[in-house]
């Protein structure tokens, strides 16, 4: 879909809104266009397009596509027929679909492009199961070590190396830029991207390694791990689907579990952190949290954390 960056506010009736008889493609062009979603950061653009277009490009039962339908027309029946499609690419993608589109309605409302009840509001959605899975440290080791025998998937390696070292979220790590990295005096100093905290971690010895050997061959550039190889001269970072593809290469490669996801490395290093006895402040201290209560839900019950609070009771005994 066409879309012009940088449209500023005083340019945005420059821009002429559809009329709700337009198809929802229409209504979806002016949202790109809209100073809601000029406000968003560049790479949640990229993300809010790519799922907006897998959605309204989605095949219903007539055969239609959901952005050829005319806005106004749009009923809870079509949400309902393309919703049980997305769910094929798992739950969470399919609320993450259903949520980014609600913003289009709301533009539309807001542009009166249409007086009726946004129908994703009535929309039944599936809730999804909180992921559970964790990494071993085998897992890791296994992993960075297939990673960083090949070129083309060190950055890759680099990023899953930082999330789980750094216990950070992988979309910051593989937006990282050198700027935010010290390695003379092996720290570094972040801002998160989902709740702007900042964070200040050491850098530890093999970590701070791998870092020095990707500066000598990617320093030139802004991004601390970017693709191996330019994009029409530039270098840029991966997208997210991108980290999941390559991801899942590396793991076929390394025969390690399938269902092991990169972002699930924060959970993991947080668990670690639990385990070892770490209370909450220090936990906050690296993850970034700002209130107590969201560590808890990584305060579950594994046999590493049994086996340390029986170890301590037995020899107070």
């Amino acid at each position: 879909m066409l879309r012009v960056l940088g449209v500023l506010e005083s340019e945005e009736e420059m821009v002429k809104a559809p009329k709700g008889s337009a198809p929802l493609y229409d209504v979806v062009d002016f949202y790109y266009h809209s100073v809601k979603f000029l406000k968003l950061r560049p790479a949640t653009q990229k993300d809010y397009e790519y799922q907006i277009d897998k959605a309204v490009a989605t095949v219903l039962h007539d055969g239609r596509r959901l952005g050829e339908i005319r806005f106004e027309n749009i009923k809870l029946k079509h949400i309902t027929q393309a919703y049980e499609q997305w769910l094929k690419s798992g739950t969470r993608t399919a609320n993450i679909r259903a949520t980014y589109l609600s913003a289009v309605w709301r533009v539309a409302k807001q542009h009166e492009i249409t007086r009726y009840i946004n129908p994703i509001s009535l929309l039944d959605r599936e809730k999804e199961k909180p992921r559970k899975v964790l990494w071993e440290e085998a897992h890791v080791i296994k992993f960075l070590n297939t990673a960083y025998a090949e070129f083309d998937w060190r950055s890759i390696g680099l990023i899953v190396h930082m999330a789980y070292d750094f216990a950070q979220r992988v979309g910051d790590m593989r937006l990282l830029k050198w700027d935010s990295v010290n390695l003379d005096a092996q720290r570094l100093d972040i801002e998160q991207s989902k709740r702007g905290a900042s964070v200040h971690l050491p850098i530890g010895d093999n970590l701070c390694a791998m870092l020095k050997s990707q500066q000598e061959a990617f320093g030139f550039q802004d991004y601390v791990a970017p693709k191996p190889k330019p994009r029409a001269g530039a270098w840029v970072p991966y997208e997210k689907r991108d980290i999941s593809i390559v991801t899942n290469d590396i793991l076929a490669k390394a025969n390690l579990p399938s269902e092991l996801r990169a972002m699930d490395l924060r959970r993991t290093a947080i668990t670690e952190m639990v385990e070892a006895g770490v209370d909450i402040a220090g936990i906050m201290q690296v993850s970034g949290h700002q209130d107590p209560s969201s560590v808890k839900p990584y305060m579950v019950n594994t046999l590493a954390g049994a086996t340390t609070a029986l170890d301590k009771r037995n020899k107070n005994k």
